[in-house]
């Protein structure tokens, strides 16, 4: 018997992408609600409970409901897209490659909380070094970020492409985020092993599709005063063997004159660079992903196909 998957929330844009990945998969039953049908709760209820596995593509406040409906004896396993649970006691973080064993953990988990796109790229820098005791958990880390505005969900969407938008957006790039508050911090602190607060300051740019985030670093003010070799051989070593995370070379990095956001547009991967003149003390980290991609629907995609082969 096929297994059953059951996108709650699939009229969106995260759900969208996650339906169009999943169309051409024979091995599995797609459970669809009419979009006309999206609101109604009796009918959600009732894929909730036939699926195998639930992804909830939904609002916090709408994606706590869908977990309540599923409280008590029902065995349906739950990938939850939102920040409603990425730092709830019980559930497993759904970043494959964050560590060791943590493929495992998802495979054998019921609840897993796909993580954001931007504490994706933000994570896979700074945890590598906590865990090789290079950067201290306390150390004051600032994290700047530019993401495609399929980000923002179908509200931005259309704000940045249709003119006629009472809200158009016709900047080519715009920061927001600007109390320093975003909504994604406490996962960045959380998973990011950190017991200080990071500064975030995130960037929208006029493209679809597409991210870049950056953390800049003094070397004499980590552990030990590594050098660019150092940081790069702890990413590497962290994610030796991985099929889905590649640390750039350090000699490859250096021959760029510049990083496009964009280059990993459409794919499920993502990239980790070192940049920097040895010597000169500084060092800036930056990760390359699709921010519905990695960041995203494929990054749920994974997580579920890790669930069934459990």
């Amino acid at each position: 018997m096929k297994p059953k998957i059951f996108i709650d929330g699939e009229h969106g844009t995260t759900g969208l992408q996650i339906r169009t990945r999943l169309g051409n998969r024979p091995d599995l039953e797609i459970l669809s609600i009419p979009e006309a049908e999206r609101r109604n709760k009796d009918m959600r209820a009732d894929f909730l409970n036939e699926a195998d596995i639930a992804i909830l593509c939904l609002p916090d406040e709408a994606a706590r409901e869908a977990v309540a409906i599923l409280e008590g004896a029902n065995s349906t396993r739950i990938i939850d897209t939102s920040t409603a649970h990425r730092v709830a006691p019980g559930w497993t973080y759904g970043f494959a490659e964050m560590d060791k064993g943590q493929r495992e953990r998802i495979a054998e988990a019921r609840l897993v909380a796909n993580p954001g796109c931007y504490p994706t790229g933000a994570i896979a820098l700074i945890r590598p070094l906590v865990k090789a005791g290079l950067l201290s958990p306390d150390h004051p880390v600032s994290i700047n970020a530019v993401s495609g505005y399929t980000g923002g969900g179908k509200q931005m969407i259309a704000q940045m492409e249709d003119s006629s938008h009472p809200e158009h957006i016709a900047a080519p790039h715009f920061l927001y985020g600007l109390p320093l508050q975003h909504k994604h911090v406490a996962e960045m602190k959380e998973h990011g092993m950190l017991s200080r607060r990071p500064i975030f300051s995130p960037s929208v740019g006029r493209f679809p599709q597409g991210m870049l985030v950056q953390v800049p670093l003094h070397l004499d003010e980590l552990e030990g005063a590594p050098s660019l070799a150092t940081v790069h051989q702890a990413l590497a070593d962290h994610y030796a063997g991985q099929d889905v995370v590649e640390v750039v070379p350090l000699a490859e990095s250096a021959r760029l004159a510049r990083l496009d956001p964009t280059e990993l547009a459409g794919t499920d991967r993502m990239k980790l660079f070192v940049f920097g003149t040895e010597g000169k003390g500084q060092v800036n980290l930056v990760a390359s992903l699709d921010n519905l991609g990695k960041g995203a629907s494929g990054a749920a995609v994974q997580n579920m196909d890790l669930m069934l082969k459990h």
